[in-house]
């Protein structure tokens, strides 16, 4: 008993001594640039001891004499060293295969691989696929980079030829939530309404963000409500902002497009449409970028701009042969079919301020743009209906063309765009290494329009320019973010806690009064083209929400990685909602991972689709009439029997995995199934024929109204295909990127309201085959791209081929009937379906660049070079029908475009 007792106390008395001989390291963690690495793990060989480095590379850790430490970080090499007495400094050297992979979005801990995430994330550096294309927006470049990326460039469709709202997954743009630094980016005033795809919908303006200032955009391929909030339903866009320091670049460009086919300078004998030159579409493009340090701890501010101006096209069906396959009659519809004209210039910084001797970081960024755009609306045949007109527009040589005896006129449709941003915050480490983020990010978009060699026929052709009016949206939110990094946890745990609260504002602002009135009720009403708005459409709408969320990462062994997110949000006008997801990748072997997710999602109405109000002038089947488009709070919304908005409800689910089978090469592969309830969409166009209409109808002068409802559930589901192969060797280099996605849409149920449902065609009207067609083209079914460069010595040639898949979809018919019909040339009283098929096309780019020296690069080439379109909409054996759909032009708006051969050059300057 005494020899026990006194083990005992040998072993309380030596304990201290054993603690004692723990040695205390400090050190710090820096790459060859010299520069701090984040959250590194710094970690006891043969122990569970491990320690993360703060954001400026530091780290503080206790171990046995004569330890190993191991020091690892995402996108450098693992290395090992024997812990000393005194301070370390650590250099790790990058790894190149991993590096330019690093991801942030999707996680609130450290940065992964994309390949080790447990969800699809796309990485993609601007300046490797700006400049070998002809393409001069974001929207664009990103649409052929990304495999499920998509947009529409639209065309006679009022504001949205100025907005190109892209969307991931075939879902809206507004399932789609965009982020700059981690911080969520305002959306756009603009409600996509006429003649548009993503009708109902808003979105954000990529192309407000001067491209010279993005590092790489990350596109999280998944649903995210849980982590991020509303507009995560389809996945987040993350733009990261450019940091170097010290380094002028410049890069500047031109492109046009040639295209003999259908340009109709090529048929000036004709006589019958506007035109440019033989190359239209003039573009022209400088971005500039700059950097200076500020202090002594790694600060800096990086300084952006950008300035763009692009001239309109003109497309046609020049073949007016109807007895040759292609051939159809001259467009009277629209005589100035094609691409609107747009300038626009933007500044935009990213600063970041460490405190001296803290843990605490400044930082800040935001920006500033301006567009200024015009487009030609529908031709208006003036001796067609001359008693709606006024006299004296023949007189108006600003007005009128004379054409086969008839006079037209072609008004133009002008926007001023200014979009504002700016974000601030403070972050740093605290207490018991647990990193904090404080931000407040304010953005503003204003959008207005004015009407341009037009006239208001009430008034006479006096006047031939009017403000239109338009409007705005605000959003401002305010985050803090709490996580810890917790390595001895399993293999290493990542603790995340947030609260947002987050403010919005939306307006609508009338336009002149000339603009809208009517003064002689013979005579037409407001500005032919685009009619302002009016005093009975203003509004000013708030709304707030208030969030908090966690987030939990375990790597529960060195291959199994576990991610479960919950939020729970309230809104001041939808109450409250709770979001869940879990996400897990694991490790089959060192190279084979496979992944998957399930989530539940939601997106609230936005401020837009619940107060949006208009009247418009609409043309189907040759018939101009106007049309109301009523908020969702109005009577005449009411006496339709459409109910109060409420939140879309999403299930997304998906599995997948990744490989990398050589050094060189990755290969990624993701399925996804995403259920939606109650999405929000525009309906149809209701008349008179609904008897509680028809007074309301009378009161407002127009024939037709329409809603925003929450009108139908869909069901997305396909494959995403990624294969990337990167190789160099010697002075030369080879690039192989394959992507493609495989989607379909299906409409699970439209959710026709009780008042509504007893008549085939009140259901039609409120969302008809024709909406249901176009719905399920928001993106092809197949997308294919492969780029091909090779690189040798100071030269790099490649190719890139596009296709797009086939899709079909309705035009109006000219009998206003459901489905809508259309007559046969040969048989006028037969009727068919007027059903437009595209069918799949590819695209070929070729491009080139050789550099003269290290601060000069030429770049050069041609997209679609084989001058490829896709086929005219029209239905066979209905020529004289033709010019029926959304754009009034020989084609609809699809992914490919219209426009045809784009010839390019670009130059990039580095000092």
């Amino acid at each position: 008993m005494k020899k026990q007792l006194l083990c005992i106390f040998i072993w309380v008395f030596m304990l201290p001594i054993v603690s004692f001989a723990q040695n205390v390291i400090k050190g710090k963690v820096k790459s060859t640039k010299g520069d701090g690495v984040i959250s590194a793990t710094v970690k006891e060989k043969g122990t569970t001891k491990a320690v993360v480095t703060d954001q400026n590379g530091d780290f503080q850790i206790s171990v046995a004499d004569q330890a190993t430490l191991i020091i690892s970080a995402i996108g450098y090499e693992t290395k090992e060293v024997v812990a000393s007495n005194g301070s370390l400094t650590i250099t790790l050297a990058e790894n190149t295969q991993s590096l330019g992979d690093f991801v942030v979005v999707g996680t609130r801990g450290k940065g992964r691989s994309s390949i080790l995430t447990p969800v699809p994330v796309d990485v993609i550096k601007i300046n490797q696929v700006n400049m070998p294309t002809a393409k001069m927006d974001l929207t664009s470049i990103l649409n052929s980079a990304s495999p499920s990326f998509n947009f529409n460039k639209q065309s006679g469709s009022d504001g949205a030829d100025q907005i190109d709202l892209a969307t991931l997954r075939g879902l809206g743009p507004d399932q789609t939530l965009v982020l700059v630094n981690g911080k969520r980016r305002h959306q756009t005033a603009f409600v996509a309404v006429f003649g548009t795809r993503g009708r109902g919908n808003s979105g954000t303006d990529l192309n407000a963000i001067p491209e010279s200032s993005i590092d790489r955009v990350e596109i999280l391929r998944d649903g995210a409500s849980a982590q991020y909030g509303s507009d995560a339903i389809a996945g987040v866009i993350n733009l990261i902002l450019k940091k170097d320091v010290g380094v002028l670049s410049v890069n500047t460009g031109y492109s046009g497009y040639y295209d003999p086919r259908n340009n109709t300078h090529y048929a000036k004998e004709l006589g019958q449409y506007r035109h440019a030159g033989a190359i239209d579409g003039n573009a022209f493009s400088l971005g500039t970028n700059y950097g200076v340090a500020l202090g002594k701890n790694n600060g800096y501010i990086n300084f952006s701009g950008n300035f763009f101006a692009n001239g309109k096209t003109f497309r046609q069906n020049l073949n007016t042969d109807l007895s040759t396959e292609d051939g159809l009659p001259i467009n009277t519809v629209r005589r100035a079919t094609g691409d609107g004209s747009v300038t626009s210039g933007g500044l935009m910084y990213n600063m970041e301020l460490p405190v001296a001797n803290t843990k605490t970081v400044i930082y800040s960024f935001g920006s500033g743009n301006f567009k200024a755009s015009e487009s030609f609306a529908y031709t208006r045949n003036l001796s067609e209906r001359p008693e709606r007109f006024p006299d004296g527009v023949a007189g108006n040589p600003i007005l009128q063309t004379t054409i086969d005896g008839e006079t037209y006129f072609d008004p133009l449709i002008q926007t001023k765009i200014l979009d504002l941003s700016f974000a601030a915050g403070v972050k740093g480490i605290w207490g018991n290494d647990w990193n904090w983020d404080l931000s407040n990010t304010l953005g503003r978009n204003n959008f207005h329009f004015y009407g341009d060699q037009t006239f208001n026929a009430s008034l006479g052709a006096g006047k031939t320019h009017f403000d239109d009016g338009g409007f705005s949206f605000l959003q401002n939110t305010v985050n803090f973010n709490l996580s810890k990094a917790i390595p001895d946890v399993a293999s290493g745990l990542n603790l995340a806690f947030g609260l947002e609260h987050r403010y919005e504002n939306y307006q609508i602002n009338a336009g002149e009064p000339d603009s809208y009135a009517n003064y002689n009720s013979n005579k037409a009403t407001g500005a032919q083209g685009f009619p302002g708005y009016q005093p009975a459409d203003e509004v000013n709408a708030s709304r707030s929400n208030v969030a908090a969320y966690v987030d939990a990462e375990l790597d529960a062994t060195d291959k199994w990685l576990l991610g479960v997110a919950v939020r729970a949000e309230n809104y001041n006008d939808f109450g409250f909602t709770s979001n869940y997801k879990f996400a897990t990748r694991y490790k089959l072997t060192n190279n084979f991972n496979v992944r998957g997710s399930i989530s539940t999602g939601f997106r609230a109405p936005s401020l837009q689709q619940i107060n949006f109000s208009n009247t418009f002038t609409n043309v189907q089947g040759g018939n101009v009439f106007e049309v109301k488009i009523a908020p969702n709070y109005s009577p005449i919304t009411k006496a339709a029997g459409i109910p109060d908005l409420k939140q879309e409800k999403s299930v997304n689910a998906s599995l997948g995995f990744s490989w990398k089978p050589a050094p060189a090469l990755t290969v990624t592969l993701d399925g996804y199934r995403i259920n939606i309830k109650d999405r929000v969409v525009l309906s149809g166009q209701f008349d008179e024929s609904i008897p509680a209409l028809q007074p309301i109808l009378n009161q407002l002068n127009v024939s037709q109204a329409q809603f925003f409802a929450n009108a139908v559930n869909t069901t997305n589901y396909g494959l995403d295909l990624v294969v990337d192969y990167n190789k160099r060797f010697d002075n030369k280099s080879i690039r192989v990127l394959f992507t493609g996605n495989l989607n379909h849409l299906n409409i699970d149920q439209i959710n026709i309201p009780n008042a509504l449902s007893a008549t085939y065609e009140n259901q039609q009207a409120f969302f008809s085959d024709r909406e249901q067609a176009y719905i399920k083209a928001s993106a092809p079914p197949v997308k294919l791209g492969l780029n091909l460069d090779y690189g040798f010595g100071n030269w790099m040639l490649g190719t890139h081929f596009l296709y797009y898949g086939k899709i079909s979809i309705l035009g109006y018919g000219y009998e206003n009937t459901y489905p809508p019909l259309v007559a046969l040339d040969n048989d006028p009283n037969s009727r068919v379906l007027e059903q437009f098929n595209y069918s799949g096309k590819m695209v070929t780019d070729l491009y080139g660049s050789y550099k003269f020296s290290k601060r000069v690069t030429i770049f050069f080439g041609a997209d679609n070079v084989f001058n490829i379109h896709p086929d005219y909409g029209y239905v066979k054996g209905a020529k004289l029908s033709a010019y029926d759909g959304e754009t009034g032009g020989a084609w609809d708006a699809v992914q490919m475009g219209f426009n045809g051969r784009r010839l390019f050059t670009k130059l990039a300057f580095n000092f």
